[in-house]
């Protein structure tokens, strides 16, 4: 696909991207996704159209509700801008196939997922579990192979495993997450899942050198980092793969 079109997408996706907004912000709460429309999440206060401009009305409303000053999280435009950048990606890296419509969906829940999670620290089941089955479903429609719920069900096996091993590190919604990856990714899950826990080091890293033994308690949100993992995985994988591969070779 040329970039030219690619770049269409661009403005779609920020859409997309303020819808996973509102998906983070009332699937948490458990509320309806559709009624009532935009709503200021402090006072309730409708938003107009024009304060519902993908990031543009953040920084003209410089962060603050119109109608009662509160501030709004930055989060919101990243969202909207990594949402945005993640199905142009898709878009250039698979085209305008089946294969990229998965890889877009994946790419979206993911987005989604890390902002419940890093607001919350929860994995929403009614986000991750549909988004499995779809992509499960999808997948093996595309390309009809065991490999799919395999490696779902391999990769949720090993965070369970981490869970009894290590269950301050991570949760249960962690593990169900692990299977959505393993349904997108197959083989290449095994790359997101290293990228994901060599990540979370650092700010593990951070905690420990700062806090001491009090960082024991300290909670980091692993959805980002596996989030994280899947996309290197999804662009990169492949490559990465063959390479590790490589260096065990006799």
């Amino acid at each position: 696909m040329s970039s030219a079109l690619a770049a269409l997408a661009f403005a779609p996706g920020l859409a997309i991207g303020s819808f996973l907004n509102v998906v983070a912000a009332r699937v948490p709460l458990k509320r309806s996704l559709v009624h009532p429309g935009p709503e200021c999440m402090a006072c309730s206060a409708p938003i107009a159209w024009y304060d519902n401009i993908p990031v543009v009305s953040y920084f003209v409303l410089r962060g603050k509700c119109r109608n009662c000053g509160e501030k709004i999280g930055l989060v919101y435009p990243v969202v909207e801008l990594i949402s945005a950048v993640l199905i142009v990606a898709c878009l250039l890296e698979f085209g305008l196939t089946f294969e990229g419509a998965i890889a877009a969906f994946f790419c979206c829940v993911l987005v989604a997922i890390s902002a419940v999670d890093i607001a919350h620290r929860i994995v929403p089941d009614r986000i991750v579990l549909p988004a499995t089955a779809i992509v499960l479903v999808a997948q093996t429609i595309r390309d009809p192979s065991p490999e799919w719920i395999l490696a779902a069900f391999g990769a949720a096996l090993f965070l369970f495993l981490a869970v009894l091993v290590y269950p301050a590190g991570m949760g249960m919604g962690d593990v169900k997450l692990a299977l959505l990856m393993g349904a997108a990714l197959g083989k290449l899950v095994s790359v997101a899942l290293l990228v994901a826990m060599v990540s979370s080091l650092v700010p593990a890293v951070y905690l420990l050198a700062r806090h001491g033994r009090a960082a024991r308690k300290m909670g980091i949100p692993f959805a980002p980092f596996l989030a994280l993992g899947s996309i290197v995985a999804l662009f990169f994988g492949e490559p990465l793969l063959d390479a590790y591969l490589g260096l065990l070779a006799p």
